[in-house]
């Protein structure tokens, strides 16, 4: 497996750190409110990672935490700004904010299935490892990498000298202002220390510490939930482009100053999912949640499918056509299995047909292992579509096919479980069974009629030796 790995620029190839096991952590959702479709990229990514390790024989060990406390609304300095955002919303809807996290986690769980999202073996909840925060800020204290100033605990970025290898924003790039706002705060050494434990009598969700009644900054939490869960060093982490500073950034200088040793060995970050041009977000108040896709008529397939065409490093343009198109690609694979190669007569079993599957497997690898390379697995598929449609394959040489397809399947998960029968179907086989009775009438005006009324409704018309079969374009 070759992956772009974010912390040194380059495409390297995949070394776990245990044999034929890969551990990973994902920077998982803040549960204030529903996730937009932007965020699910990342989510979707990560599945795909997975689902290729697992394809080609790894043991996976999938971690994604839930944040449900301490994410701060202006997030994009090394050292938050603003409000709790769980805190803002129980306030903006008048409810307890315990609440509001459980009712949103649920909602991003029944989001994750509607996409085909395998569950990651454990979420674990901010709120639930605060034990694990305080011992991993007791550290840093004690080590001289963190200072306490009436009851605040920050961070001395000073005190890391690796800090700025992820992302670029060295302490030299953000002391010349290349990092954009901070926050001057009279009680910080510098103002681009960032906060491990928070003071403020008037949040609501707080804890006892030996610095004081607070709540965790946002950055410890990965660090100690990540930590628990796979160990000091991990093979791969991932996230948003958005979670490379300062989120990331801080999670890897927190870290190895506790532990001493390399924190994440490979780093990915997907590209941002793009209105316009410009980032899908909640802050810029353009976005689509997945029930909304879903009533515009678009399933969770397809809505997968969407995410998972174009290379993970790229931007992806938010686009209906681009949903329909990644409908209509979605249809073509289902026709392929549930109808091209349904019902196939019996005949002789052709040696071309084993080898187009066994050069469209190799193919099919051969794109997952350039780092995820889904635009070339998809490009692999159609060939053999085509491929095997050329040879009119008997039924044993049919099923060849389709079990290649689902095996690919295993990765993709786009495919239906059985053929999705269309409101119009019971019509269309009524034309058809029309046209063949005309055709063999010799009312050849009629026949061409009829075929062509199908074209323009995006239905093709196939004449084999077994009869006349249909398929959606």
């Amino acid at each position: 497996m070759q992956l772009h790995n974010s912390l040194t620029g380059r495409v390297e190839t995949f070394v776990p750190l245990r044999e034929g096991e890969v551990r990973m952590y994902h920077c998982g959702p803040t549960v204030y409110k529903r996730q937009h479709i932007g965020n699910f990229r990342a989510f979707a990514v990560a599945d795909l990672l997975r689902r290729s390790f697992e394809t080609l024989g790894y043991r996976v060990l999938q971690i994604m935490n839930i944040t449900d406390v301490g994410h701060l609304t202006e997030d994009d300095a090394a050292d938050a700004q603003g409000e709790d955002k769980l805190q803002r919303e129980a306030e903006r809807r008048s409810l307890d904010p315990w609440q509001i996290a459980r009712e949103e986690e649920r909602h991003f769980k029944d989001d994750l299935a509607v996409l085909g999202i395998l569950p990651a073996h454990a979420y674990p909840r901010a709120t639930e490892h605060i034990p694990e925060m305080l011992e991993m800020i007791r550290a840093l204290l004690e080590s001289g990498h963190a200072y306490e100033v009436d009851g605040n605990v920050y961070f001395d970025v000073a005190s890391f000298d690796r800090y700025g290898a992820l992302s670029g924003n060295t302490l030299e790039a953000l002391e010349s202002g290349a990092s954009g706002r901070v926050e001057e705060r009279g009680d910080k050494r510098s103002p681009h220390d960032f906060a491990l434990w928070k003071r403020d009598p008037k949040h609501l969700m707080q804890w006892d510490s030996p610095f004081g009644r607070g709540f965790p900054g946002w950055h410890i939490e990965c660090s100690a939930m990540s930590r628990k869960y796979l160990g000091d060093t991990l093979d791969i982490h991932t996230g948003g482009p958005d979670n490379k500073f300062p989120h990331h950034e801080c999670e890897i200088a927190q870290t190895e100053c506790v532990t001493g040793k390399t924190f994440v060995r490979y780093w990915l970050h997907c590209g941002w999912v793009e209105i316009g041009g410009r980032k899908m977000s909640k802050r810029e108040g353009v976005l689509y949640t997945i029930p909304e896709l879903l009533e515009m008529g678009f399933s969770g397939a397809d809505i997968r499918l969407y995410l998972l065409k174009q290379h993970y490093r790229a931007p992806l343009p938010f686009e209906i056509d681009l949903l329909e198109e990644a409908k209509r690609i979605r249809m073509k694979l289902n026709n392929f299995v549930h109808h091209e190669m349904a019902e196939r007569p019996e005949g002789a079993v052709q040696p071309e047909t084993r080898a187009s599957v066994e050069k469209a497997r190799g193919d099919f690898r051969a794109a997952l292992e350039d780092d995820l390379n889904t635009s070339a697995a998809l490009a692999v598929l159609h060939t053999f579509m085509t491929a095997i449609n050329r040879l009119d394959p008997a039924r044993a040489d049919a099923a060849q096919a389709v079990a290649f397809m689902r095996e690919a399947d295993r990765v993709l998960a786009v495919l239906d479980d059985a053929p999705a029968a269309g409101a119009d179907d019971a019509e269309i086989d009524a034309l058809v069974a029309e046209r063949d009775a005309a055709r063999g009438a010799r009312d050849f005006a009629r026949a061409d009629a009829i075929r062509d009324a199908l074209s323009e409704r995006g239905i093709e018309l196939l004449d084999t030796p077994q009869g006349t079969r249909w398929r959606r374009r």
